[in-house]
């Protein structure tokens, strides 16, 4: 998921954080630190929002874009992250709906030419096509999202495997493949207020180099008020709202559908299918905090100065590991002492690393026994095969355990107790409900939860299990 957050910063020292996030190791994007973040939230604000790359999840093919802990594989460079901030640029770049031609008149053909001047194209045959034109707007900024790389694009997102970022070899070599993609180049746009309160709406596709959106004869579309039109994209943008916001009592909102002029639909009967669902005009396209946006390949989360302000940060997280292994944590068959790794090191696997059984949750060190028939000498790492808890004598897969390094992900700053499964990202007990009750587009017309930090699929009854630490004998 890619987690988005809104954030209110201090236009004179935006510049500042945001090249000290970027000198920085890169994560979900996320437009600034969050402790920055937080250390100027209630000062007068001119900036628009901080919003993060949730891990995005791959909606198909099992991938998310969701699945970074904390930073890309490769790293973040330039405007493709795991994290990205909106902020209110310094001069108004938004726009709004003008006038409309109808058919192929020379207006339309001026309009669509006219690189100075954006609109949309709706292609209703051979024979006639409606053109929109978008006017300058002083008082909103445009963000656009998509998979291109062309200079329109402000936040490059790009499809992932779920776990790419583990790599159990101990060299932190990722796991890739080549896939073709399904986010569309030009997916979204998000419309922010310069002036308070800052409100921020999405809408389906962006604008390209000519600044034109073209939806060709077979996509969604079709006549709205005042001889305006409308279209969905075609594999859409889908928003959800969590009820009672991003907070520990957070519950799942419902999927819905938001058009290229910003209305919402109920989803259509498969990703790609022509014909629309039905509006809902109770609605609104308007992002709250934990609004999550997926675009079939790539999920963001958005977050608010708000809600940030509940978040923990990474230095929070940092304390917690190092709370976590002051209280030395034992193998109770090795009596050797485990600890999780830093945060720099948190997909490489280490010699104190802890493991766990996700039946029955009992923590122990790294041991080469209990997979059955085959001798100790001949066992290798081997990740997630089934073993026997030799606490409790509970079959079930053998995982090592890793924190949860994305702060934006979190709900409280409790201590890291459960873990995701199949995955065995720690977190905390309240984060890992939350998730585990978040179906996630998947394929073009599926949801399944999935592990924010990896973006694997949860397995189990309930996706996640408390863990069961052993405390030194001493």
């Amino acid at each position: 998921m890619i987690c988005l957050y809104k954030h209110h910063l201090d236009w004179t020292q935006l510049d500042q954080l945001i090249f000290l996030r970027r000198s920085g190791s890169f994560a979900t994007k996320r437009l600034c630190t969050s402790h920055a973040l937080h250390q100027r939230q209630g000062q007068d604000s001119n900036g628009l929002s901080e919003y993060r790359f949730l891990c995005s999840f791959v909606v198909r093919t099992d991938q998310f874009i969701t699945g970074y802990n904390g930073s890309l594989p490769s790293g973040d460079r330039g405007r493709r992250k795991s994290r990205f901030a909106l902020c209110r640029r310094p001069k108004a770049s938004g726009v709004k709906p003008s006038t409309v031609h109808v058919a192929c008149t020379p207006q339309a053909a001026k309009a669509i030419s006219n690189k100075d001047q954006h609109s949309i194209s709706y292609t209703l045959s051979r024979a006639q096509t409606v053109v929109v034109e978008y006017t300058h707007d002083s008082n909103t900024d445009m963000f656009q999202i998509g998979r291109s790389t062309e200079s329109p694009i402000d936040f490059v997102v790009t499809d992932t495997v779920p776990g790419s970022q583990q790599s159990h070899g101990g060299e932190g070599q990722t796991q890739t493949q080549s896939i073709q993609s399904t986010i569309s180049r030009f997916a979204c746009r998000i419309i922010c207020q310069r002036s308070p309160p800052y409100t921020a709406h999405i809408y389906a596709a962006g604008f390209d180099s000519s600044k034109n959106i073209f939806l060709g004869e077979k996509a969604a579309k079709w006549r709205i008020q005042e001889g305006q039109m409308d279209g969905l994209t075609t594999n859409g943008v889908l928003v959800m709202h969590p009820r009672h916001g991003f907070t520990q009592d957070s519950k799942p909102g419902v999927w819905r559908e938001i058009s290229v002029c910003g209305n919402v639909f109920t989803l259509r009967e498969t990703r790609s299918a022509q014909q629309r669902g039905k509006m809902v005009e109770s609605e609104s396209q308007e992002l709250v905090d934990g609004s999550l946006i997926d675009l079939c390949g790539a999920t963001l989360l958005w977050r608010t100065a708000e809600g940030l302000s509940r978040t923990p940060t990474v230095k929070h997280l940092e304390a917690l590991r190092q709370e976590l292994n002051a209280g030395r944590p034992q193998c109770p068959v090795g009596f050797n002492t485990l600890a999780f790794p830093s945060l720099r090191r948190k997909e490489i696997l280490d010699e104190k690393q802890p493991w766990a059984y996700l039946r029955c949750g009992h923590v122990h060190g790294y041991h080469a026994w209990g997979g059955q028939g085959r001798e100790p000498e001949d066992e290798v790492v081997e990740v997630g095969r089934e073993r026997e808890c030799p606490m409790c004598r509970t079959r079930g897969p053998y995982v090592p355990l890793w924190l949860g390094c994305e702060a934006g992900f979190y709900l409280d700053a409790a201590p890291p107790t459960h873990a995701f499964s199949p995955c065995g990202h720690v977190c905390s007990e309240k984060t890992a409900a939350f998730w585990s009750q978040i179906p996630l587009p998947h394929g073009t017309h599926t949801f399944h939860a999935a592990c924010p930090f990896c973006v694997q699929q949860l397995a189990g009854e309930s996706g996640y299990l408390r863990l069961i630490f052993q405390g030194p004998l001493d």
